[in-house]
């Protein structure tokens, strides 16, 4: 990196860079079968309150396109861990929700996590933690208008 770069790149290349190495130990515990993508749903809906969602809102919040969304709700379905139904308002649409079984194997994805989880915390502090997560959920949000 050089000392020229942008300040904003070398900050958003450092967040690249802490999301492959948690992305790669994260990957190497999750259950047989269960993808960083999948879990990724399973967490959303967690996060939302398990509000129903269809396939392009999903898409749309995860930045992806329809049919790359589409293909880990069907494994997500076929695994019985969301279901897919039709838009009562709208009969051309999906809604998404998860299921129970859906959020039983995304707590068993964040106790496999915790090995990786508590080597992060071996090396950051819960103060350095603590400080990181307003700035970081303001770098979220305020991205996330961006988009809209």
């Amino acid at each position: 990196m050089s000392d020229r770069d942008p300040l904003a790149f070398k900050v958003f290349n450092e967040i690249g860079i802490i999301n492959q190495l948690t992305s790669a130990a994260f990957a190497a515990v999750l259950p047989k079968g269960m993808t960083i993508a999948q879990f990724t749903v399973l967490n959303h809906f967690a996060r939302l309150g398990h509000e129903q969602r269809s396939p392009a809102q999903l898409a749309s919040a995860f930045q992806i396109t329809r049919p790359t969304m589409t293909s880990t709700l069907a494994r997500l379905d076929k695994a019985g861990l969301v279901t897919i139904k039709p838009d009562p308002g709208d009969g051309r649409s999906k809604l998404v929700s998860v299921t129970a079984a859906g959020e039983k194997m995304r707590d068993l994805c964040l106790q496999r996590l915790a090995g990786p989880m508590a080597d992060a915390v071996s090396v950051l502090s819960s103060e350095t933690l603590e400080a990181l997560l307003p700035l970081l959920q303001d770098v979220r949000a305020k991205l996330d208008r961006l988009r809209d």
